[in-house]
């Protein structure tokens, strides 16, 4: 069993900035694919992005490339994302997500951990 709980969200003026953490307990950090997921009134789960259990691969979606950064320490247990540029329509609750296996997957149903989700407002 994997616990996650996410944190870091809140209120910002568009082009501002907010780095979520999500905090791992249980197995083996470094086991672990992480991703990050998003979610809007109204709207499907989406993929934000993810990355590998060592941190050699990340992958995004298109609509974050070059605005939001994911890392990880494994050490402390935790994934990160770096929000910059944020706008208005990147207003979500932001889930992180695990799955033990080393490439990382795009689509919500193949994670097998989550966290209970942090809310991002973003103001114009």
């Amino acid at each position: 069993q994997v616990q996650l709980v996410e944190s870091g969200g809140g209120l910002v003026q568009a082009g501002g900035s907010l780095r979520l953490s999500c905090a791992a307990t249980g197995r083996t950090f470094s086991w672990y694919t992480m991703g990050w997921f998003r979610q809007a009134p109204g709207k499907e789960r989406e993929f934000v992005g993810g990355i590998s259990g060592n941190g050699g691969t990340t992958y995004y979606a298109d609509f974050v490339k070059g605005r939001f950064t994911i890392s990880r320490d494994n050490a402390k247990n935790t994934v990160y994302l770096q929000m910059n540029s944020l706008k208005p329509e990147d207003t979500a609750i932001y889930y992180c997500a695990a799955i033990h296996q080393r490439t990382v997957p795009v689509t919500s149903y193949e994670y097998d951990y989550w966290g209970q989700g942090t809310q991002v407002t973003v103001s114009s």
